[in-house]
């Protein structure tokens, strides 16, 4: 690719940053860096709530996982299982809330048991992911985070995992299957509704999208202030999606740079 889609986010105008109403942004590979988050980026979190910017984390990582980082960070909550749960703190408890009832998720956890199943004997050499037991609506297989698959295999567990009705997709490290309607979007307009009391459509221009691999890509043509991390760059012939900006840095050093220009420009109001 000779030509890059997406603006270098040094391109954002200042009234673009000034007019942002808050920050959506994945984990792995976008906040995190080897598999944990680095202090530049967990000093960006800081700065972005001193700077009044709501912070939500939506990631494919399951609800257990997810559990001490919505404790411990300096966000507003996280969406985890790809919009399927949500755990944020209210009046000092930690709260989590699913979008599915119980009977429904009871229902669908024979079938992902069943799907898994499938995926482990029909593909040689796959295994669901180390964090597997926290997941409550999904399953999750690695590919590159402890294991390593090929594209091909990445591909044919896609494929089995569609042929067994459930939507899949696959990050920077796992390939997802999951029931029901739940995306990274619907569950970034739940949390806001729920959480802010605000309709993120009527701020959608507002809101800036932070990610990394080919399942962003929703979010990226979604958010017109949508920013991939420079690693992003690694997937670029599988995109058919790009966000509007990249950074220069990867991974939480990206994530870095993106608060720095939002905070910057609020220190000047």
């Amino acid at each position: 690719m000779n030509v890059l889609p997406s603006r270098p986010w040094t391109a954002l105008s200042e009234h673009e940053a000034r007019a942002v109403a808050g920050v959506l942004t994945d984990i792995d590979d976008t906040l995190t860096t080897a598999g944990a988050i680095t202090g530049d980026a967990m000093l960006a979190l800081e700065a972005l709530r001193a700077a009044g910017l709501p912070v939500i984390a939506i990631t494919g990582r399951p609800m257990g996982w997810s559990l001490p980082f919505a404790q411990s960070w300096p966000i507003d909550a996280i969406v985890a299982e790809n919009g399927a749960v949500a755990l944020f703190k209210q009046d000092g408890s930690l709260l989590v809330e699913y979008s599915q009832d119980e009977a429904t998720r009871a229902a669908n956890a024979v079938r992902l048991k069943a799907a898994a199943a499938r995926v482990l004997a029909e593909v040689p050499g796959t295994s669901l992911s180390r964090d597997s037991e926290g997941r409550v609506t999904d399953i999750a297989i690695d590919h590159s985070e402890f294991a390593q698959l090929s594209q091909s295999q990445i591909d044919e567990v896609v494929r089995v995992m569609r042929d067994e009705g459930m939507h899949a997709t696959v990050s920077s490290i796992h390939i997802n299957g999951w029931y029901g309607g739940h995306t990274k979007l619907s569950g970034a307009r739940w949390i806001v509704q729920r959480l802010l009391g605000r309709d993120i459509e009527a701020e959608r221009s507002a809101w800036v999208y932070v990610g990394d691999s080919t399942n962003d890509q929703q979010m990226f043509g979604h958010f017109p202030l949508s920013v991939g991390v420079a690693n992003l760059l690694a997937f670029a012939d599988q995109l058919d999606v790009w966000p509007a900006y990249v950074t220069a840095s990867e991974r939480g050093a990206g994530f870095a740079e993106i608060a720095q220009r939002l905070v910057a420009v609020r220190r000047t109001i």
